[in-house]
């Protein structure tokens, strides 16, 4: 089942001098096992979307349901239906709080009711999957981590939960590439071999090209593009200018070579396309 959000706006601290629009009539869907990318310039409206995916945030106006429960009705249909969706905020390290990192993971088990032994078991696959050994970390403090092992600790907590929908908000903002490329790797797997739907927030628009297989395109709080990112890098480039992003950098690279006379693609999304098409460019020119 789908997450469906119908006609929904959001305004922050309505009624007083700081009120602010955040979003303004935006429909869509989210399918199970989907790899939906969202991009758009600061205060785009990003952050504010993807938090009504999981209820935090209530829309002003409109509806947000999982699996056809409303996400904001009374009772346990609609805490099960939030439970489906996880999200992982921008420096998720920062809502570490237990003494232990085999606490923190396993705060949010505990809370499901789960008893000890798929609780520890949950414990071990939210390890295993950000790379951490269960036998060297579970009985650390998650405060004597490094800032890279701190986020992954975050993030095993909500895989932990197993949702369904896995949603993130600039997962890699502040890593260095190693532990960016680790992370996204994790994000990857996840997907490929358990089928967890995954929302990603990103400013990096090459990492959106490569992993994505849907792009949602955010400006003044409204969907100005929702399509595969072949065709929106591709072929809407002015739209994107507009909205207030571009297109990946080693998409702007093979234009500007394009320009240059070699007869390369320039919609090349990354690294990879791109060297195939300046190889296969340079044997045919050698013809």
């Amino acid at each position: 089942m789908s997450i469906i959000l119908t006609n929904i706006s959001y305004t922050y601290m309505p009624g007083t001098p700081y009120e602010q629009k955040a979003l303004s009539n935006v429909s869509l869907t989210i399918e199970p096992g989907e790899f939906v990318g969202i991009i758009g310039h600061t205060g785009s409206g990003k952050s504010t979307l993807v938090q009504h995916l999981n209820g935090l945030l209530k829309p002003t106006v409109g509806s947000v349901t999982v699996e056809h429960i409303d996400l904001h009705a009374k009772g346990d249909a609609a805490k099960k239906a939030r439970r489906k969706v996880g999200m992982v905020f921008q420096y998720p390290e920062h809502q570490l709080f237990e003494e232990t990192i085999y606490e923190d993971i396993s705060f949010g088990p505990r809370n499901l009711g789960l008893d000890p032994d798929e609780v520890e078991r949950r414990v071990r696959l939210g390890m295993e999957f950000v790379g951490l050994d269960y036998d060297t970390f579970a009985k650390r403090s998650p405060f004597r981590l490094s800032g890279g092992q701190m986020r992954r600790v975050a993030i095993a907590g909500v895989i932990a939960l197993q949702p369904d929908y896995l949603v993130l908000d600039e997962p890699s903002a502040g890593l260095d590439p190693r532990g960016r490329d680790e992370i996204f790797s994790q994000v990857i797997n996840l997907h490929q071999t358990t089928g967890t739907a995954v929302v990603l927030v990103s400013h990096n628009m090459e990492d959106i090209a490569r992993m994505a297989n849907r792009l949602i395109v955010m400006s003044s709080g409204q969907v100005k593009l929702d399509g595969s990112p072949e065709d929106i890098f591709r072929n809407r480039k002015e739209d994107l200018a507009a909205a207030g992003v571009d297109v990946p950098p080693v998409t702007s690279l093979m234009t500007a070579i394009k320009q240059r006379g070699l007869a390369v693609d320039d919609g090349a999304l990354t690294v990879e396309q791109a060297v195939q098409s300046i190889e296969a460019a340079i044997k045919g020119g050698q013809k």
